[in-house]
């Protein structure tokens, strides 16, 4: 199975899709983590820590100065440009690089290329996309099984969302996440642009903002923080084999108050990971 976690810069979709992927590896998935965003830092999510996610950046990068050994397969791109993270996730990094060699196919591969000809079968594939709405505009059949929406309770936020909603449409399946919540009028405003599609509420956590100023990774510092728990919940509705529609019957309205306990909405079909 394939996900993709897309959402506009600096709401917190990094360090959802390197926590899920941990997650979702402990309970015994095969998990390949692709870092596709322009800012590379998935791996600092992950818990391999910044020096060695640079390095693992810097070997990417290492294509244009002939540092670097061209892959000519999909499977020995995710070894060449990848490495194991803990709880045996393996990170690979498909950042841009700036002058690609046309001929190459691991130059100049895009996100949702790759996304397409890496083996969905027998493993879970989690894409942390670039910032915005880029890579879901030219995602086609095949390349993704599922999108995680991810928003936090502002306009800016709730435009990019509002915007790749309209895009995904009814091609794909589509779960919202709503983090950073603190109370009910932030999980309404998620809600109202949500379009009927289910909605995960993962809580405002200042441990899982501690853990992301220190360069670590979350699962391992603030494992049973609100926040993480959330994730916690969402990897186990995942595992669970549950599909999650494109619409969904309206969730019943929060009242303002103190933050929502954190909860994921069961899907109402079945699907299947491996």
């Amino acid at each position: 199975m394939k996900i993709v976690v897309a959402g506009k810069g600096g709401v917190g979709k990094t360090t959802i899709a390197g926590t899920l992927a941990r997650l979702l590896a402990r309970r015994g998935h095969s998990v390949l983590a692709l870092d596709a965003d322009s800012n590379p830092m998935l791996g600092i999510s992950l818990g391999i820590g910044p020096e060695e996610t640079d390095a693992l950046v810097a070997v990417r990068q290492g294509l244009e100065t002939g540092e670097t050994e061209h892959a000519r397969s999909t499977e020995g791109f995710v070894g060449r440009f990848g490495r194991d993270a803990p709880d045996a996730v393996r990170l690979v990094v498909a950042s841009r690089i700036e002058r690609p060699d046309p001929g190459c196919p691991c130059c100049g591969v895009s996100p949702e290329r790759l996304l397409g000809e890496l083996e969905g079968a027998g493993r879970i594939v989690i894409g942390d996309l670039e910032a915005g709405v880029g890579t879901l505009l030219r995602l086609r059949d095949g390349q993704a099984d599922l999108v995680l929406l991810v928003v936090q309770p502002s306009a800016k936020s709730i435009e990019v969302a509002r915007r790749a909603i309209e895009i995904v449409g009814s091609r794909l399946p589509l779960l919202v996440v709503a983090n950073r919540v603190r109370d009910g009028s932030d999980f309404d405003m998620v809600q109202a642009v949500a379009d009927g599609h289910e909605v995960v509420v993962v809580p405002e956590d200042s441990e899982i903002e501690r853990a992301d100023q220190d360069g670590q990774a979350p699962i391992d510092t603030a494992a049973r923080s609100p926040g993480v728990r959330a994730i916690e919940e969402l990897a186990a509705l995942l595992a669970r084999g549950y599909a999650l529609p494109s619409t969904a019957s309206p969730l019943a309205p929060m009242a303002p108050g103190p933050a929502p306990t954190p909860r994921v909405r069961q899907g109402l079909g079945p699907a299947r990971l491996h």
